[in-house]
């Protein structure tokens, strides 16, 4: 084959031109080689600082060890034993076993309080249920009682003269132990039935504010009620100790369903000193109740009160845990609460709308002398310097038993 010159240089134009492309091709594929392998590495290389809040140190974190390769199959750490999955350890677990901790708070050792469950559903069911009926059934026996006897009249009418019953220094007290039990009953039942009755009517926010000032109302009124305690008791225990005329007053009802009967008393009737001695007690265990559950976990006191107990043939528990004290302290100081406000309720009637003349007492301290000598003959005699009624006896007809006057 005979190639000319012309030939030669065509054939060297195009192997240039062939070179020229591949090398082109060449560096693009480099480039294109390169940037991957950059983002690679970018995307695979492990972070330089952890944003993990807990220690770095194998095995004490959720990112791997750091003599872990990034992308390999993780190893067990060195410093993590395993244990077997046993379906029996859960359910220990969950019934409240309790295990060990390395902090502090040895508390933290139970996870589950299964308890609780328990405790939430005898609080919101049969606590719930047993306050309602107390209270329905203490309103319902008033208007009962009110209808068929209507309104305690003084039955030989108003003297016109007066007799001081309680100083300025009596009614206070009463009054600083009155206005803030009603305060502390108000605000407890609306923790109680709050959220079932109150909250439909007037509304989710409505409610809330309410809840958190009766809150507030609540533990402070409670110190006001605690110093009327006191006060009471230091004015009035020795006016509140049984006598004889106690038995005759209870054996006639304290002459309330009659306008006939009216037993003798000294200051403070049988029926004043049941309502002193429940306020006094039941006031001071609700108090005590009430300070554990302000202060959290400062006082346990049904682990030895149950031990007490067992000494009598109970088999209550006696290994408690703080949370159970506190479920406890919550439901007793419900219980008592709700008993104590069923009493105060009848206490209020008689004291004022149901029977004439009561309100007197510590309204302006003067009561009138014919309700006093009804109501209190034995102190209006010492008062006096009359002679002292005999108690009020009864002769027995038949089976019954008939009050009269001696």
């Amino acid at each position: 084959m005979i190639i000319t010159s012309n030939t030669k240089d065509m054939l060297v134009l195009m192997c240039l031109s062939l070179v020229m492309i591949l090398a082109g091709d060449l560096t693009n594929n480099l480039a294109s080689a390169q940037q991957t392998s950059a983002e690679e590495q970018v995307i695979t290389l492990p972070p330089q600082s952890s944003t993990n809040i807990l220690s770095s140190s194998p095995g004490s974190s959720v990112r791997p060890p750091a003599s872990q390769k990034w992308g390999a199959p993780a190893d067990v750490p060195t410093t993590v034993l395993p244990q077997e999955s046993d379906p029996t350890v859960w359910g220990l677990i969950r019934h409240g076993r309790k295990g060990l901790v390395s902090i502090p708070n040895q508390r933290a050792g139970l996870l589950v309080q299964s308890q609780g469950q328990d405790w939430r559903a005898f609080r919101n069911d049969s606590i719930f249920k047993f306050g309602g009926w107390v209270l329905l059934g203490i309103i319902a026996a008033l208007v009962v009682f009110f209808l068929a006897r209507g309104r305690i009249k003084i039955s030989h009418g108003r003297a016109g003269t007066t007799i001081l019953r309680f100083k300025t220094i009596e009614r206070m007290t009463h009054w600083l132990t009155a206005v803030p039990f009603v305060i502390l009953a108000l605000t407890g039942l609306n923790l109680m039935y709050g959220r079932d009755y109150i909250l439909p009517i007037i509304g989710h926010e409505a409610f809330a504010d309410i809840t958190i000032a009766g809150k507030w109302l609540h533990n402070f009124m409670a110190f006001a009620f605690m110093l009327g305690l006191v006060l009471m008791v230091v004015l009035w225990v020795r006016h509140n100790l049984w006598d004889k005329y106690d038995w005759g007053w209870i054996r006639a009802g304290g002459g309330i369903f009659s306008d006939d009967v009216h037993p003798p008393a000294r200051k403070f009737n049988a029926g004043q000193k049941i309502v002193f001695w429940a306020v006094i007690l039941a006031g001071a265990s609700i108090s005590y109740s009430g300070l554990a559950l302000m202060f959290p976990f400062a006082m346990e006191p049904f682990a030895a009160t149950f031990a007490f107990l067992n000494n009598f043939g109970t088999e209550l528990p006696t290994q408690l845990e703080p949370i159970q004290e506190m479920q406890l302290l919550q439901t007793w100081h419900a219980i008592v609460a709700v008993i104590l406000i069923g009493l105060i309720f009848a206490h209020i009637y008689i004291g004022s709308f149901g029977m004439e003349g009561a309100i007197d007492a510590m309204w302006t301290g003067e009561v009138d002398e014919n309700w006093a000598r009804e109501h209190h003959a034995a102190w209006v005699a010492e008062l006096k310097g009359e002679p002292e009624p005999e108690p009020l006896s009864f002769e027995a007809v038949g089976s019954a038993e008939k009050p009269s006057h001696d």
